[in-house]
């Protein structure tokens, strides 16, 4: 009778954690069916092109492509959140393993990302840009991608050159307009709303620091962009761990199903 009494218990106790393993599983993946969401979001964000962000990751093609790795990865992690959940809820071996080696495919791409992007971190640095800014920049040839990301870039954050005007020495951009010192875009404008004249156009082109922006682009952007940088950097460390706890989650799962 004891001994009944002691199978009884265990078998309710199996039960129990099956039930606690099948609903953090669920929990676990609804975290990444919401993490998916925020990627989809933040990468349609920087495609609607808030204050000339889509300019900004034009003017390097390293950045523009993980844009769409960023839209990419963000679709998957939706799918199988939404799948993991199914999965949990109906107790679907076949799913959960599907699952599980999907999920195990996306944690080790992320991880190739991230040394991908240690790898080729020199190519967002101050010296690859002004590098590209120095050969590329041409100032007012519209149909060129990288002048007319640079333009935006400048016109938005009100800054000049990626560490200062005087970039633009020695420059393709000085070789083909020998008449001004900066471009256009560096020019100051007037800050009363919806006017967008410039106050000395002359002056500015002629290189006079009081009509034209004087701070560097690299800087205002690493003072916009600091704060979302630490956030995605923060977002990317949880959502590797939800991964990792779901694989753990999924096949606990799996092997407690009979």
């Amino acid at each position: 009778m004891g001994h009944g009494e002691m199978s009884t218990r265990s078998t309710a106790m199996e039960g129990d954690c099956f039930s606690c393993i099948k609903y953090l599983m669920f929990v676990f993946n609804f975290f990444l069916f919401l993490g998916g969401c925020f990627l989809l979001g933040v990468g349609s964000w920087v495609l609607v092109d808030p204050r000339g962000m889509r300019e900004i990751m034009a003017a390097n093609t390293l950045l523009f492509s993980g844009i769409y790795a960023l839209l990419a990865m963000g679709g998957l992690l939706f799918l199988l959140g939404f799948l993991g959940c199914c999965g949990a809820l109906r107790e679907n071996k076949c799913l959960l393993l599907s699952f599980f080696v999907l999920i195990l495919f996306i944690f080790l791409a992320e991880l190739a990302a991230a040394i991908l992007a240690f790898v080729f971190r020199e190519h967002l640095t101050r010296e690859h840009f002004t590098k590209q800014l120095k050969r590329h920049y041409q100032g007012y040839n519209t149909s060129d991608v990288l002048t007319s990301s640079w333009n935006a870039i400048m016109t938005t954050f009100d800054c000049c050159g990626v560490n200062s005007p005087d970039d633009f020495e020695d420059s393709l951009f000085r070789h083909i307009n020998p008449g001004d010192m900066v471009p256009e875009a560096c020019c100051q404008r007037n800050s009363k709303p919806g006017d967008v004249a410039y106050i000395s156009k002359e002056e500015c082109l002629m290189g006079s620091m009081l009509f034209r922006n004087n701070k560097g682009c690299y800087s205002a952007g690493v003072d916009y962009f600091e704060m979302y940088i630490y956030l995605a950097g923060a977002l990317a460390i949880v959502v590797l761990t939800i991964e990792l706890f779901a694989m753990v989650f999924a096949m606990c799962l799996f092997r407690g199903i009979p």
